[in-house]
């Protein structure tokens, strides 16, 4: 399952600049490489167009780099993709980028349009064309329309990817932003409707007033022509807070539902309600995460187990509490279960539609979606009629109808949509991927591996069906490994035609620190007992060494943001098991990490630097600080993003250049624009994988 807060990190605002270099912890005398946290420095930057210069002259002077990259471009901007849609109001709406919109387009179509082959879209915002007006980078980061009539909406639009964003009124039916509108300046906020003519935000409204985190913790009501200094506040959390964060739910029926979500840390939170005497606190336990709203039933899934007079509900588990009731009674909640998943599955997903309420439900990682109906004082569970697949997953919803739409991928077939009716408990397949790759003679296999503590890990390898068992094959060996967040199988053109097609294995891992087998799979790996979740990811690589799939000199490992700590811890504490390793947008000092950006945040999930016991055993596994000399690595590539405003490019900034001190061989690249995922459009992507993928190549195929 993927809780609420996970979203809250991505795409949750409140105030604040990245650029500034956060204050020191300790003297500048103790880390000599402190000034590259210096985000947009001239010193720190000199050294990053540097390092890029450096590196990419290598990767990019091999001779087979050109056509790695032409591969790339042709899968991302392949105008043949399935243009993945959002229902409101009975319309199909759709963000769609190419290499004649590299910024992208946001446009709509009818619903009975959208089943076609070619589609009549009806563009509303061309970002390219707006960039070129305004003479700027914009990103398109989503639009939130007013319920009922969807008519006017508040669009997001980020400086180069950074999580701040732009907020700004803009009506679908004229194409254009309202003149004096609703204009939100940037920021990491929260903007949501509750009327045609206020909103409530969650942003930094006077200077530093942001939580350790930088995340807004005030709410207010903000009023159509209003300035921002007297917008009337409405809830407040502690500076000491992740942050808060308002939210305005609608159901099939008409309620409309106000609450506030207070994050005291990644996992603990608050809900309360709004009432006529102003917001009151459901009676919840601390670790639960809000899913949304139908028949007027508030559901939640739950992190822990909450004892309550009708009976314990365990972790994992999805209930659901009467709206009407918890503003009358907010301390005395009634809960119904809606699903309580076994122990080999997991929700990762929940929607509404008018009438149901879809789950995907995951068994062994492998998905399906299942529909609840409210029924006198329970609910009545159905399966929809999807294909069986490695991952099945409801991508689209509205509260107008039962319409819904469903994704259905695995790693070696291309992805389908399916259009369903959930009253119907059936599904048509409207949208297919054409194969990016030769998938012949290709399989998947799940195996596990036995980690040191003895817990199963499992993970998928796909290969050729003709694989030699001789250690032999070129593997790359992915996870992410936290934050309840599973790995499933998807499809990625680039990883089969930059990579499979050319004899490469590739493996995911579902080590614990995700989601794939629910909250008890996470728990298990935080803080102090974080060792686990590396010594998971090393009994994979262990396990596929055993069996004879590769060996040391052939197996590569990558992985992103947590995923990027997991790399550089493995860097650090097993170089023999690998001769390459990605780190992308990583964090790697763990004794600073919560001064830097949206650190602060993560604490539940990492443990505190400054708290002596938590402090002792983050030095154990720091990156940074056990990076020394002596030990024979494999050269490392970094790729992080100067734009990025979540994890701070500073990490693998000070990771390369103390490589650089001790005369170890790495190489570097830092997307001067980008956000977190170190590509602000298709081209960038392309770029980056074709990248990574030549690196891999040189390193475990030569």
């Amino acid at each position: 399952m993927k809780p609420v807060l996970w979203g809250l990190i991505l795409a949750m605002v409140a105030g604040g600049s990245h650029a500034q270099p956060s204050s020191p912890a300790a003297p500048a005398a103790a880390d000599p490489f402190l000034w590259l946290e210096d985000v947009e420095g001239a010193r720190a930057l000199d050294w990053v167009r540097a390092q890029n210069a450096r590196s990419l002259a290598g990767l990019e002077a091999d001779p087979r780099y050109a056509g790695l990259k032409a591969q790339a471009l042709a899968i991302v901007n392949a105008t043949d993709r399935i243009p993945m849609p959002g229902l409101r109001g009975g319309a199909v709406y759709n963000f769609w980028q190419d290499k004649d919109h590299v910024r992208g387009l946001w446009r709509r179509t009818t619903l009975a349009g959208y089943r076609t082959a070619s589609p009549a879209w009806e563009t509303l915002l061309d970002v390219d064309a707006l960039s070129a007006a305004e003479k700027a980078n914009w990103v398109y980061k989503g639009a939130q329309c007013r319920w009922p009539d969807y008519r006017r909406c508040l669009v997001s639009l980020s400086d180069g990817g950074k999580d701040a964003v732009q907020v700004r009124e803009f009506d679908v039916a004229s194409k254009a932003f309202v003149k004096d509108g609703f204009a939100l300046p940037e920021g990491k906020q929260d903007a949501t409707w509750l009327d045609a003519d206020t909103l409530l935000v969650a942003r930094e409204w006077e200077p530093g007033q942001v939580t350790e985190s930088g995340y807004a913790y005030i709410v207010k009501r903000l009023a159509r022509g209003q300035s921002l200094d007297k917008a009337v506040e409405v809830f407040r959390g502690e500076k000491t807070d992740v942050g808060a964060s308002p939210a305005v739910l609608h159901d099939g029926d008409g309620h409309q539902v106000v609450v506030f979500t207070r994050n005291r840390t990644f996992y603990e939170s608050e809900t309360w309600i709004d009432t006529p005497a102003g917001p009151r606190q459901l009676g919840l336990p601390a670790k639960h995460s809000l899913q949304g709203l139908s028949k007027n039933q508030l559901l939640f899934t739950l992190e822990e187990d909450w004892v309550t007079p009708a009976g314990v509900f365990k972790s994992g588990a999805l209930v659901s509490v009467d709206a009407a009731e918890a503003a009358r009674s907010p301390a005395a909640l009634r809960p119904r279960l809606v699903v309580q998943p076994g122990p080999r599955q997991s929700i990762e997903g929940v929607t509404t539609t008018k009438n149901y309420v879809l789950v995907d439900l995951y068994e062994n990682v492998q998905g399906g979606v299942r529909r609840f109906s409210l029924s006198g004082d329970g609910w009545r569970s159905e399966t929809i009629a999807l294909p069986k697949a490695s991952s099945v997953d409801v991508v689209a919803a509205e509260a107008e109808s039962d319409t819904i739409f469903a994704s259905v991928t695995s790693f070696l077939t291309p992805t389908t949509l399916w259009q369903g009716d959930a009253a119907r408990l059936a599904a048509a397949e409207v949208k297919a991927l054409p194969p990016r790759f030769d998938a012949a003679g290709l399989v998947t296999e799940q195996f596990e591996a036995t980690s040191k503590d003895g817990t199963k890990v499992p993970y998928f390898v796909v290969h050729k069906t003709a694989m030699k068992l001789d250690g032999s094959n070129p593997t790359l060996l992915y996870a992410y490994g936290g934050f309840q967040v599973s790995m499933t199988p998807s499809y990625s053109g680039t990883t089969g035609k930059l990579w499979l097609e050319n004899g490469g294995v590739y493996v995911l891992a579902n080590i614990r620190g995700g989601g794939e087998f629910g909250p008890a799979w996470h728990q298990a790996g935080l803080k102090q007992n974080r060792q686990r979740i590396y010594d998971d990811f090393a009994a994979v690589a262990e396990d596929l060494i055993a069996r004879k799939i590769t060996s040391p000199r052939r197996l590569g490992i990558e992985g992103g943001s947590n995923g990027g700590l997991l790399m550089g811890v493995e860097l650090v504490q097993r170089p023999e098991l690998w001769n390459a390793v990605v780190a992308q947008v990583p964090l790697l000092d763990m004794l600073r990490y919560h001064k830097l950006l949206a650190g602060a945040s993560w604490i539940a999930e990492y443990g505190d630097p400054d708290k002596p016991d938590e402090r002792a055993f983050l030095e154990t596994i720091s990156p940074y600080r056990n990076l020394k000399a002596g030990p024979k690595y494999p050269e490392p590539f970094f790729v992080t993003s100067t734009k990025d405003d979540r994890v701070h490019p500073g990490h693998a900034r000070k990771m390369a250049a103390k490589m650089e001190a001790l005369g170890l061989p790495f190489l570097y690249y830092e997307n001067i624009d980008g956000g977190h995922s170190a590509a602000a459009n298709l081209q960038e992507a392309a770029r980056r994988a074709s990248l990574e993928y030549m690196y891999l190549t040189r390193k475990l195929m030569d």
